[in-house]
């Protein structure tokens, strides 16, 4: 089917809720817009109003109106609209695009005086300028390849599209100028500018993945305790006072509490570089939403998820249990059905999009088997005075009455495989799929077969919504359920019933 081309990210709710062809679909290479501005503001308005909630956080953090805010976002969602297509329609004289002013109103660049007329005609202000857009990314390029002979007083540079030059910010102007001059990029495309930004690298706390402190284990919850962020593991991996390094190695934060034995259950506070998520590291089920923390009764399925064995299921067994470790006895554990091995230790117990507890210890292994024990997060939460971080949008829940139901969250762009990458077997039949996206997004299925080592897609589902549903007849093999967040990002629920 022919895709829509990416759009801002401004009110992509908007977008992606006005469903009319012509708009849904419109590339970058069609010659027109399929409608004016004004004709593009109208049927926002009458699909997609923006919420009270959004408003208010306009208003609180870019000031004005309520009346403003409303029309900004309405204004922001119609020049997404019809953004593509006038770009299509300037080809090699395009130069930018932007809003502006307190209602974001559409601003279309071009270096082509003959297209000033039949641009004004879509309603949007056009700006004529001296360098085409291809030609400012040509001159970032060069400046791109300059990466090892960069100054680091030079903390970023960037198109302008507004200012129809190649930005570079400064702490030492001079120096900035120097390695602009030696560059060979015509110095007429290039404004250096005095800058105090001194960037960093953020990282997001997920529960799932690793961390170091000498040894390895896993991020257990995300939580905090006022304004301090963290995150609840187990006791036996640090004692207070312990530093520890992210997944990736970079300095992460220190131990503020742990208790093992008699308790294995510890938090870690993070430093600024370092944001807690209420999401879990759910591998290859994709990133699962953390809404709460009721624990679930014996007999309920519960996953788990760690840095060495990634994300495994199996059901409660007990709760309040007592285990004897060399250590000592640890009481008031959660014993499950669930795999695990040295490294996934403090990880997350999940069921459904509730958090259980942390991973403390067990028998056997992934590939026998075995019999593990969680510590539950609410004692620790109660323990240390912490607030869980939650996602706040439990999945969405459509596609009731299929013969299996698997929840998720994606990012846009971002792919999720079900009931997991290594598939299902499935008879000769009919599979029947179907997909509840969060509102305002576009989700997309794809039913695979796995033919040899490769995967084929068999069926897909790809409207330009979030929902999806559709059938497949087909010989028996191995299959999977890819999903795919074509735009927004957010929770899902899947059903699925295979022959």
């Amino acid at each position: 089917m022919l895709r829509r081309s990416a759009v801002a990210a401004g009110f992509v709710l908007a977008v992606a809720m006005v469903a009319t062809p012509a708009a849904a679909h419109q590339g970058p290479g069609e010659s027109a817009a399929p409608y004016t501005l004004a004709e593009a503001r109208t049927l926002v308005q009458a699909t997609a109003k923006p919420s009270p909630g959004l408003v208010d956080a306009i208003r609180r953090d870019l000031g004005g109106t309520a009346e403003q805010a409303s029309a900004r976002l309405i204004n922001e969602a119609a020049a997404a609209k019809i953004e593509p297509a006038l770009r299509g329609q300037l080809g090699a004289s395009f130069a930018g695009s932007w809003v502006s002013g307190p209602t974001s109103n559409l601003v279309i660049a071009t270096s082509d005086s003959t297209k000033v007329a039949s641009l004004a005609k879509s309603g949007a202000e056009v700006k004529l300028v001296k360098n085409s857009l291809a030609t400012l990314d040509t001159a970032k390029e060069r400046l791109d390849q300059l990466l090892a002979s960069a100054p680091k007083s030079i903390p970023s540079w960037y198109v302008d599209v507004t200012s129809n030059s190649v930005v570079v910010l400064a702490g030492d102007v001079a120096e900035a100028q120097a390695f602009v001059d030696g560059s060979g990029v015509d110095r007429a495309l290039v404004r250096v500018e005095a800058s105090q930004e001194k960037p960093r690298p953020l990282y997001d706390v997920r529960g799932g993945d690793a961390f170091y402190m000498g040894g390895r284990c896993s991020v257990g919850f995300s939580v905090t305790r006022g304004s301090q962020g963290g995150f609840a593991t187990a006791g036996h991996c640090g004692t207070p006072g312990t530093a520890t390094q992210g997944y990736n190695q970079v300095a992460q934060g220190t131990f503020q509490g742990s208790s093992f034995p008699g308790n294995d259950y510890a938090w870690v506070a993070v430093n600024a570089n370092w944001t807690p998520t209420g999401v879990v590291n759910g591998y290859s089920a994709g990133i699962l939403p953390v809404t709460g923390s009721t624990q679930q009764v014996v007999g309920s399925s519960i996953c788990r998820s760690g840095s060495t064995t990634q994300y495994r299921c199996g059901t409660i067994s007990q709760h309040n249990t007592s285990v004897t470790y060399p250590e000592g006895t640890i009481t008031g554990l959660t014993r499950t059905t669930v795999c695990a091995e040295p490294g996934d230790s403090g990880g997350s117990y999940i069921s459904g999009s509730q958090a259980q507890g942390v991973t403390s210890g067990g028998s056997g292994n992934c590939t026998s088997g075995g019999t593990t024990y969680h510590q539950p997060i609410n004692e620790i939460l109660s323990v240390y005075g912490l607030t869980l971080v939650t996602n706040g949008t439990p999945p969405p829940t459509g596609c009731s009455g299929y013969q299996n139901s698997y929840t998720g969250s994606l990012t846009s762009n971002a792919n999720a495989y079900q009931p997991g990458t290594s598939g299902y077997s499935a008879g000769a039949g009919v599979h029947r799929v179907c997909l509840d996206g969060p509102n305002g997004t576009d989700y997309d299925a794809y039913l695979q077969k796995l033919s040899g080592s490769t995967w084929t897609t068999v069926a897909s589902g790809t409207s330009a919504n979030p929902d999806e549903a559709f059938t497949y007849s087909g010989t028996a093999g191995t299959y999977r359920v890819r999903v795919h967040a074509y735009s927004g990002s957010g929770s899902y629920t899947l059903g699925l019933t295979r022959p």
